[in-house]
């Protein structure tokens, strides 16, 4: 994922949060809000209550692999949460259920 695709600073964050509507499903809770680019750009959270670095690390690079190869020409911020229960699923269940929150944005 390009850097420019990723939100990094913690006022944006927060602002995002708190100006923005939101998705909540059993695995992901998602802020959107419309932005001013002709991308999207994400931020991905991942709780210390999940796992160690290596595991929220591998949680990190399985969202950005699926939001990559899955275009989403909303232009969009995004800033998703993972809940605890995203490490009793796989690979394919996680694809499924972030494009199906992320298909709801619209």
């Amino acid at each position: 994922m390009n850097k420019k695709f990723i939100i990094r600073k913690n006022e944006e964050i927060q602002e995002i949060v708190k100006t923005s509507k939101k998705i909540v499903s059993k695995f992901f809770i998602v802020y959107y809000r419309k932005n001013d680019y002709s991308y999207n750009r994400f931020c991905i959270s991942v709780s210390k209550k999940i796992g160690k670095a290596h595991t929220r690390n591998l949680f990190k690079r399985r969202i950005k692999d699926i939001l990559v190869k899955n275009k989403l020409n909303y232009s969009n911020d995004y800033v998703i949460i993972l809940r605890n229960a995203v490490t009793d699923i796989l690979y394919d269940k996680m694809k499924y259920e972030l494009l199906d929150v992320l298909k709801g944005v619209k």
